[in-house]
């Protein structure tokens, strides 16, 4: 897909890995639907930075775990710019706890927002990514879908999931969308993390550096331009995963 003229919703994209796909597929032409849970000056800030590169922008607020919001932000979508060709299912929650520990509403938080958000904004728009022939729908999982964290589980099943969900909705979508996923590494390590604990990240990678968003922004671009790829799932940590 040539992405200049293109339309993308971005959810989860007003700040951290999702602001930076959000701007690169605006460099790359697109205007760009920024959607936010709770940073709401974040996304802001992210419209006008789109905007400032000379692509059009608007920022909407939506719980992708509820139904009712994803459905308004498919129709905010379609009011705004009459169309849709990129969907980023990019909004996460990131929680840790101990196995025996996790509570059952923390799972299903986690389960909601990671997997069944992706599911019910992927069923909405493919009527308005049909509209115009086709298009794309890329889903961010991460490594902890290949690999088992104990401290992780809820997340880590839930992006488990979301790979999954990539190859069956590749085959249920086809041939009019294409559907992906990138599992990062680290590529933004967490705000919190000690100078100590992202040394140790870098320690335990082949190629001994951290990624950034810009390795995951390349892997998204190069994903949406591939006219005959379609449920793949890029794993990009730096050959993490081979340990």
């Amino acid at each position: 897909m040539e992405i200049t003229g293109k339309v993308a919703l971005v959810t989860g994209g007003a700040r951290r890995l999702g602001r930076e796909l959000a701007l690169a597929l605006a460099r790359a032409g697109a205007d760009i639907v920024v959607n936010y849970f709770r940073s709401a000056d974040d996304a802001e800030r992210t419209v006008a930075d789109i905007v400032a590169l000379g692509r059009r922008a608007i920022a909407v607020h939506a719980d992708v775990a509820l139904k009712s919001d994803v459905d308004e932000l498919v129709r905010r979508t379609a009011e705004t710019f009459g169309r849709l060709d990129i969907l980023v299912n990019n909004a996460s929650t990131f929680e840790t706890a101990p196995f025996l520990a996790i509570q059952e509403h923390e799972w299903d938080r986690v389960l909601a927002v990671n997997l069944k958000g992706p599911f019910l904004l992927s069923q909405a728009a493919t009527p308005l990514l049909r509209r115009d022939g086709g298009g794309v729908i890329v889903n961010i999982a991460d490594l902890s879908a290949f690999q088992p964290w104990p401290s992780y589980a809820h997340h880590s099943v839930s992006k488990a999931g979301l790979v999954q969900l990539t190859r069956v909705m590749a085959r249920a979508l086809a041939p009019d969308i294409r559907v992906a996923c990138i599992a990062p590494g680290v590529v933004l390590p967490p705000e919190d993390a000690t100078p100590e604990e992202i040394r140790q990240h870098r320690d335990r990678t082949p190629l001994r550096r951290l990624g950034s968003p810009d390795d995951v922004a390349r892997a998204l671009l190069f994903l949406v331009e591939s006219d005959f790829l379609t449920g793949e799932t890029v794993i990009l940590d730096g050959g993490r995963s081979l340990l």
